[in-house]
């Protein structure tokens, strides 16, 4: 790509200040454990919500959402439920607030207070661990291999894609091991402004330089729609060939069932909580339960609208000036390469540098927030607990650094081995987070479920995730689903019914404490009986209501931004009305009606 001098001067002013802001943070950060992993719970929700922002807008994930858009129009905008993009609904009206409740550090150490301690606690803790850190390892192979292919192509040194990956993770894993968490969120507010503003530049190019008869001739009849039938048909022949292929080889063929798995995936995964990655760590880092929901809102909120402004503007620059060139390619062209194609082919020069800088944010964002969060696991659950107790502030951050270094090496060298963004994130959304459902929606809505269940639970999910895509390297993650689940499910009841209830003290002391609805008679009685003056607060039916006017909310604000850059007015006015509608209802049945 050619860039002029004040590109390359904003990219190199970016990485040095970065690297600056996060070693000049670390002196904060090394307090204490609290302060390194969690900034001591002082930071504002507000921040920490732009933080987490930050961290989702990813480099790969951006790369693959620009593809899909490109491939299904405005039906793209369903397909993130495979993640699921709504789980942030569930999180804000309930989930964040029940799990900021505990205090704890990790989600490890969280388990103690539903599970309590001895053997079987013990067990869950570091299945959880496990699972901490093999999704962490995923998480930096699919960055690895995202910022490999993007910088291969846009940065201007004849170099692989892989040494320009490897160069990229050495400065962001320095100062996210030395400035730990308040090295993360404050680099994370400097990197999302950044990418902001480039996202809004690449959305307002693409009004100027793609009309919207442009846009329809080089598209099949019902890409602009975001409807659909059982069947996707979408007949890209004598436009791009290729891409039926590509739809075919999406399994996507049969829309509407793929988006049934996706809703059903996705309900009972965001019923079951957060992983254990940044996304956890934001929350249990949060001043308070209603801090902690009002940050989980913030994410859609600021998140979405400046990043399909960017991926609407791609697709199309891409549909409507490089159609012939990919139509000549055949099958041979690369979709994951979209993203960096259109880059070098549309934006400005002087513009290039600002892109750059932004995009290098997105992915240094994602992976410093994975890379801080794992470590946290391992140092407070694993050696602090058991090798280590009487040892100090110093060597446990020492020890995090350690750690940290090992999880890239792993990672990269994983990111190595694999050849596609999409494989990586189909296992790690598909068949890993599919893995771990069963356990913890039962952890918080059935008080017979016990440690032992969990731990069961959880090791036959996370086995039988590993094992998929070795024993059928060719069934789809999302269709797998339903069998994962299936073993998740096993382990957990059979764990369960095969062993005692857990200690009614621990559970009384848990049910007064977070108040989860769900399948919790006996233990509500006991505590009532205990404590008259008990209120449980509990609103499922309002939850409910909350969560499906949330997700529609969210939805609209990924239309919105879409039908803007693509000029579809009937649909933006539309999307936009919604969106006011549901905002002001989100305000009176959820937001005003916060407690701690």
């Amino acid at each position: 790509m050619n860039l002029v001098w004040i590109d390359h001067a904003i990219i190199l002013l970016y990485l040095i200040g970065t690297l600056w802001l996060g070693l000049w943070i670390s002196r904060r950060a090394s307090k204490d454990l609290n302060s390194y992993f969690l900034g001591g719970k002082t930071m504002p929700w507000w921040m920490l919500g732009v933080s987490n922002a930050s961290g989702m807008f990813d480099i790969a994930g951006t790369m693959w959402l620009v593809t899909v858009c490109f491939v299904y129009g405005l039906k793209s905008a369903w397909l993130p439920w495979i993640w699921p993009i709504f789980n942030q609904v569930f999180l804000m009206v309930y989930l964040s607030a029940w799990l900021r409740r505990s205090n704890a550090m990790t989600g490890a150490e969280w388990l103690q207070t539903r599970f309590g301690h001895g053997r079987g606690a013990e067990l869950c803790q570091l299945v959880v661990v496990v699972f901490a850190l093999v999704s962490a390892i995923g998480f930096i192979a699919y960055g690895f291999k995202g910022i490999g292919k993007f910088a291969a192509i846009f940065l201007p040194w004849d170099l692989s894609p892989d040494m320009y990956a490897l160069i990229i993770f050495a400065v962001t894993t320095l100062y996210v091991v030395k400035g730990g968490m308040y090295g993360v969120v404050f680099t994370e507010l400097l990197q999302f402004l950044l990418m902001t503003i480039a996202a809004v530049a690449v959305g307002v190019i693409a009004m100027q330089q793609v009309s919207p008869e442009q846009l329809a001739a080089a598209t099949p009849e019902g890409w602009d729609s975001l409807w659909f039938g059982w069947n996707l048909d979408l007949n890209w022949s004598g436009l791009i060939d290729s891409v039926n292929d590509k739809i075919h080889n999406d399994g996507l063929d049969l829309f509407g069932l793929m988006l049934m798995m996706m809703l059903f995936k996705g309900v009972l995964f965001s019923m079951a909580g957060p992983v254990p990655n940044y996304d956890m760590q934001r929350i249990l880092a949060a001043k308070s339960p209603s801090e902690a929901a009002k940050m989980s809102g913030l994410v859609s909120l600021v998140m979405f609208i400046p990043r399909y402004m960017m991926v609407a503007g791609f697709a199309a620059l891409a549909l409507v000036y490089m159609q012939p060139e990919i139509q000549a390619a055949g099958a041979g062209f690369d979709f994951e390469q979209l993203l960096p194609y259109a880059i070098e082919r549309f934006v400005p020069v002087g513009l290039a540098g600002l892109l750059i800088a932004g995009l290098l944010a997105a992915f240094m964002s994602t992976f410093s927030a994975s890379l801080n969060a794992a470590p946290a696991y391992f140092v407070n659950d694993i050696y602090k607990k058991y090798l280590r107790p009487q040892g100090s502030t110093k060597e446990y951050i020492r020890i995090s650094h350690l750690v940290s270094v090992l999880l890239v090496v792993i990672g990269v060298a994983l990111g190595l081995l694999l050849e596609s963004i999409n494989d990586i994130m189909q296992w790690i959304f598909g068949a890993l987070f599919g893995g771990y459902a069963a356990a913890n929606l039962l952890k918080w809505h059935w008080w017979r479920f016990n440690a032992y269940g969990y731990f069961w639970g959880m090791l036959s999910g996370l086995i039988a995730s590993m094992l998929l895509p070795l024993l059928w390297p060719d069934l789809q993650p999302l269709l797998a689903f339903p069998w994962l689940l299936l073993a998740g499910l096993i382990g957990s009841v059979a764990g369960t019914l095969l062993t005692p209830p857990d200690d009614e003290a621990v559970l009384m002391s848990f049910y007064r404490q977070v108040r989860p609805w769900g399948f919790w008679a006996p233990v509500k009685a006991k505590v009532l009986a205990a404590d008259p003056t008990f209120f449980p607060d509990q609103t499922p039916g309002r939850d409910a209501v909350n969560i499906l006017v949330g997700t529609g909310w969210q939805l609209t604000l990924v239309v919105l931004p879409i039908c803007l850059v693509m000029q579809q007015w009937q649909g933006f006015w539309a999307a936009l009305l919604v969106l006011l509608v549901t905002s002001w209802f989100l305000k009176i049945n959820w937001l005003d009606k916060l407690k701690d």
